[in-house]
């Protein structure tokens, strides 16, 4: 069966919710499709110490700020109740239960095909995640390692890890907090595994978040913000090759163009690092049996490896046949090609200033460039759409505090 969707936007995380948002502001009436069953589920399901990395005020989607209750960094769990508070306060039509499975283009239309049917569309906005499949590199030896293995996806707390020793590998904000609360949780000795040197940014200097230095200096050239940073972590964390770990070989601007990378913003960590609680190592090179050999010729032999080795993008199956992804999976368009006009990506980007920061003006101009296209004049009437009952028009909400 075949419905219509004037507006249609796959995925109901930040992303998603706030085109959404915008565009009901403006007066349309987007729908949302969500594979899970819940408005933040994927806040939910990850580790229990997760807080953002962005300020507060810097990290409101548009038309509801976060509660002042919730402090600066907020916490993952409470930043899915605001997220579920925003689809309510908005009023937002959100299908749950409804997985996407490929787009594709039908005569002046999209097609989306779903797990619930099919649904024509004049404008479809994929906000599907950047970090939607978990990557495990396909290490020499993996499948006979003797020892547990688990992405960082799969973690949520120390409790099982407590008197164990255990791997973590990468060297981004996940590797960072996870390899801290092992340490905090009792586990005998943690170590992590670094291939490519992290710039570890101080949250605060002087009270003032760093964030809000990556927001000043965006428009400035690179090297003004990095002379910033550098002089932050001299000033804050010192030398920190004493104390085993690697010296970034990119300033963070060069670091982020290449590789997309932002700076590992540091809480706990470079204090547990000087104290020796936890050992930065080399590389993961291959696994044997019940030792991690390393690219510094070394092995250990741990009991457990978390693997915070990042995400894809996921979107091959979507719109792998459309042209529109680059060799990384990242959307290269933004719907200016007549003839991928009316498809746009929300949530692929991971600014230096901050992600969520970005969400919200994104979502402005992409709820913008469907208003002002000349396809919205040509509205058909729509048929009502049978997804057994996963529809649900979530509720309106004024609370705030």
């Amino acid at each position: 069966m075949t419905s219509r969707g004037e507006d249609v936007i796959v995925g109901a995380g930040p992303a998603g919710l706030a085109v959404a948002a915008v565009l009901r502001l403006g007066g349309r009436d987007p729908i949302i499709l969500e594979r899970g069953d819940r408005v933040g589920g994927s806040w939910r399901s990850r580790y229990d110490c997760l807080r953002l990395n962005t300020a507060r005020w810097w990290s409101s989607l548009p038309g509801l700020a976060i509660p002042r209750r919730l402090g600066t960094w907020v916490a993952a769990s409470d930043y899915a109740d605001y997220l579920e508070l925003y689809a309510q306060h908005h009023q937002l039509h959100v299908r749950f239960g409804v997985e996407v499975n490929g787009i594709s283009r039908r005569g002046g239309a999209w097609s989306v095909a779903t797990s619930r049917g099919e649904i024509e569309a004049t404008n479809v906005v994929i906000a599907t995640g950047y970090d939607r499949e978990a990557f495990i590199p396909p290490w020499p030896g993996l499948d006979r390692f003797s020892g547990s293995l688990m992405h960082a996806s799969e973690y949520r707390n120390p409790d099982r890890f407590a008197g164990r020793r255990v791997l973590v590998v990468g060297a981004g904000n996940s590797a960072a907090d996870i390899a801290v609360d092992l340490v905090r949780g009792g586990a005998a000795r943690v170590w992590i595994s670094i291939r490519t040197p992290p710039q570890v940014v101080p949250r605060t200097v002087g009270g003032v978040p760093m964030q809000t230095v990556a927001v000043a200096t965006r428009a400035l050239p690179p090297w003004v913000g990095d002379a910033i940073v550098r002089a932050a972590q001299k000033l804050v964390h010192g030398d920190l090759t004493r104390h085993g770990l690697p010296s970034p070989r990119e300033t963070v601007s060069t670091q982020f163009r290449r590789a997309d990378v932002v700076p590992v913003i540091d809480v706990e960590f470079v204090r547990r690092l000087k104290a020796g609680e936890f050992e930065a190592v080399a590389a993961v090179k291959q696994f044997v049996r019940d030792r991690v050999v390393l690219a510094d010729g070394s092995d250990i032999s741990p009991d457990a490896v978390v693997a915070a080795t990042g995400y894809r993008r996921g979107l091959e199956g979507l719109v792998g046949d459309l042209g529109v992804l680059d060799a990384r999976g990242l959307p290269v368009t933004d719907a200016t090609d007549s003839g991928l006009r009316g498809l746009y990506f929300a949530g692929f980007t991971n600014p230096l200033s901050g992600n969520l920061r970005e969400l919200g003006i994104h979502a402005r101009q992409i709820a913008d460039q469907i208003r002002n296209s000349g396809l919205a004049r040509h509205q058909r009437a729509r048929q009502p759409v049978d997804l057994g009952g996963a529809e649900r028009h979530v509720a309106s909400s004024r609370r705030q505090s």
